[in-house]
């Protein structure tokens, strides 16, 4: 009874994970002692002292203070069951884990596994894919979903569920001033200046589609003196004066933190700004080139909900399957809510080539699906969470068009503000 070995052994204890990186510890001592008990119950606000949680007393000096025995009994099951009826919690993937639910190994470099199936791609086809692919090349315009291998490339151009084909028009050129370890781009350090013609020939065609919502992206550009702001600027504000009622999210690089970029993106007339921060906190420099950081990205997201117009809708999506942990994603979460962000995604990172960052594991759609809940319970007002969604999935994009048009019909005054 001397040492913190035997203490753990004779006093039940059930250690729960929270969100909010809390501990809870609850014992049921066997002593009679007055002194032995508080002694155990000093050496357990010890422990939880040294892993700089908070506990709530479960002790005084001459008895045990416990929960109704008839409602939650000292015993791991009524543990359990009070922890049940809890919000959603770190808990839950902690469980995941421990089941072998949370994901599925990709087996090592000369013995890998295949793909579990929810990860099996549909092959590109159809009237309207065609046509799309077609018309992309007259006009010789490059999208993100072919430059980037996205794998939802063949239902969001040939219409899907909802019979709306997108895309997502990628602008100043096809090559990338940055290397991340993720993206299929090609890179360089001077390349190609951008096509003066390419802000009216992108207008021109999504006008000539008849698209009701549009994501305009683009390659980084630190080559550029304003980073390439300009650029997109114009491409947004030509597209409105051509179709005024369609709804625009431009996915926009870091531009290096430069608030002056910002402001003259957020303030184009665009109805969704989006920046993705990747990966969380702790990966950054591991999956993102090394201009890109967590904070950066962060001071862009906040930057452009204070100068777009009331209204505007804030978005980013962080890859799963890079090597995080579930901890560090309900981090990068809260962060990412308590800056302002509307909206916030997540996908399976998907290995482009052998040359790229190989994939930590397969996060099953169960977990994917846990995100999603515990997003929404923290305020986002729209969370995408699968395996196959990507940051421009236009599962995620009607979802938010048929928001944006419901707030519009509550306050008339946000059409015109934006």
């Amino acid at each position: 009874m001397h040492r913190l070995g035997p203490i753990w052994r004779v006093v039940g204890v059930d250690v729960h994970f929270h969100p909010r990186v809390s501990l809870s510890l609850s014992a049921h001592a066997i002593c009679d002692c007055p002194e032995d008990r508080e002694m155990m119950c000093s050496r357990l606000r010890s422990v939880a002292g040294n892993l700089k949680c908070a506990t709530k007393p479960f002790c005084s000096s001459s008895t045990t203070t416990a929960a109704a025995p008839s409602q939650f009994p000292h015993t791991l099951a009524g543990l359990r069951a009070r922890l049940a009826e809890e919000s959603l919690s770190l808990s839950d993937f902690i469980s995941l884990k421990s089941e072998n639910a949370y994901s599925v190994e990709v087996g090592t470099k000369k013995k890998p596994l295949p793909k579990p199936k929810w990860m099996k791609e549909s092959i590109p086809g159809g009237e309207k894919y065609v046509q799309i692919k077609k018309k992309l090349r007259e006009l010789k315009l490059h999208t993100v979903c072919e430059e980037a291998r996205c794998p939802n490339l063949g239902e969001c151009w040939s219409g899907g569920e909802t019979g709306t084909a997108t895309a997502t028009i990628m602008i100043l050129g096809d090559t990338c001033t940055r290397g991340c370890r993720f993206c299929n781009v090609k890179t360089s350090r001077t390349p190609p200046p951008p096509d003066p013609d390419e802000p009216t020939n992108v207008a021109e065609a999504i006008a000539s589609w008849g698209l009701d919502y549009v994501v305009i992206t683009s390659v980084d550009r630190d080559d550029l003196p304003d980073q390439g702001s300009g650029h997109f600027t114009e491409t947004v504000q030509k597209l409105k004066a051509l179709k005024p009622n369609m709804l625009i999210e431009a996915l926009v690089p870091d531009f290096r933190g430069d608030a002056h970029c910002v402001e003259k993106v957020a303030k184009s007339g665009l109805d969704v700004f989006a920046h993705n921060i990747e990966t969380v906190e702790e990966l950054q420099n591991v999956v993102r080139d090394r201009r890109a950081n967590f904070k950066q990205s962060l001071d862009v997201l906040m930057m452009a909900k204070d100068y777009a117009p009331a209204g505007t809708l804030t978005k980013t999506s962080i890859m799963l399957g890079c090597g995080e942990t579930p901890d560090q994603v309900v981090k990068t979460m809260e962060k990412v809510r308590a800056a302002g962000v509307d909206v916030m995604t997540f996908g399976q990172y998907m290995r482009p080539t052998k040359r790229h960052m190989a994939v930590s594991e397969y996060v099953t759609p169960e977990a994917f699906n846990k995100y999603q809940t515990l997003g929404m319970e923290m305020g986002f007002r729209y969370v995408a969470s699968g395996p196959m969604v990507r940051s421009s999935y236009k599962a995620g994009e009607f979802y938010i068009k048929s928001m944006i048009e419901s707030d519009r019909a509550e306050s008339p005054s946000k059409l015109t503000a934006s």
